[in-house]
């Protein structure tokens, strides 16, 4: 057996084959090196029948963590993995990584990921080029699931929501300025409770000021890191991989045909083409 997983900081999709065919998916709490030491790693896959069930059996894990770009978070990562899989050789390259073999396979190309997190690289066929993005939640992560949180969390403090939104944000969420505040600047896994304010966005995604906030995410998104890997790479296909870019295609293509850009394909779940990627 063989596993591929592909991880944001929210959560983590597996997909377990056998002899080239895929045989079991499950899903954990996303396994980010940066946010997670061995202790918790191991207590979410402890947590997972399936992963228990199979754990011996499984030889290869082929992994994509958001958080792993480094060396030393690699093969932190692996090294705690290998203590639920005792029987596994383990790879660990980070999210951006599996995103380009998702898009591009062996093909270069620019590759976005919009999911929980934000990056974007050139991918020259064999791996992504190094760049200064991939700076987080607090620094970076323009046009991402934490990003709009934080928007949708800033406009609900500073009574900037309209009305109809407020009163459903306030029934669903019981939100209040200290019950926000604790949970962003006093408890952990932050990055995870802003992302979790995407299911908002889905739920009203036709109202006129939510389609605002996404156009504006966006923008941001394509000024800072689409355009200068363009301009240092023209003419290469542009690729976007995750929940975000998946959920709102249509409007990240309006706002990148604004720029004159077209979007070749959107991988809404990678997991599928990396699997497919590593098994034929």
């Amino acid at each position: 057996m063989i596993a591929v997983v592909y991880s944001g900081s929210k959560n983590a999709c597996w997909k377990i084959s056998q002899e080239g065919k895929s045989m079991i998916e499950t899903h954990t709490a996303g396994i980010n090196p940066c946010f997670n030491d061995a202790k918790q790693t191991l207590q979410i896959l402890s947590k997972n029948i399936t992963l228990i069930h199979n754990a011996e059996s499984i030889k290869k894990i082929y992994v994509f963590a958001a958080g792993a770009s480094a060396k030393e978070k690699q093969k932190e990562l692996a090294d705690t993995l290998e203590q639920f899989f005792v029987n596994s050789k383990i790879k660990v390259k980070d999210d951006l990584y599996g995103a380009a073999i998702a898009a591009c396979h062996d093909q270069t190309g620019i590759v976005g990921i919009l999911g929980s997190g934000a990056n974007c690289a050139y991918y020259n066929g064999k791996k992504p080029e190094k760049n200064n993005y991939g700076l987080g939640y607090i620094l970076a992560d323009e046009g991402s699931a934490n990003y709009f949180g934080k928007i949708l969390l800033k406009n609900f403090l500073e009574d900037k929501l309209p009305a109809d939104l407020k009163t459903k944000i306030e029934a669903q969420y019981h939100l209040d300025r200290p019950n926000i505040l604790e949970r962003v600047y006093r408890k952990p896994q932050v990055q995870t409770y802003l992302a979790s304010f995407l299911d908002f966005y889905l739920e009203n995604r036709n109202h006129k000021f939510i389609q605002q906030l996404i156009a504006q995410g966006f923008e941001k998104y394509i000024s800072t890191y689409i355009l200068p890997t363009l301009e240092k790479h023209p003419n290469e296909d542009i690729h976007f991989v995750g929940s975000v870019a998946g959920h709102f295609q249509d409007q990240l293509r309006e706002v990148a045909d604004q720029h004159g850009i077209k979007i070749v394909s959107v991988t809404r779940e990678p997991i599928h083409n990396i699997l497919n990627y590593y098994t034929n």
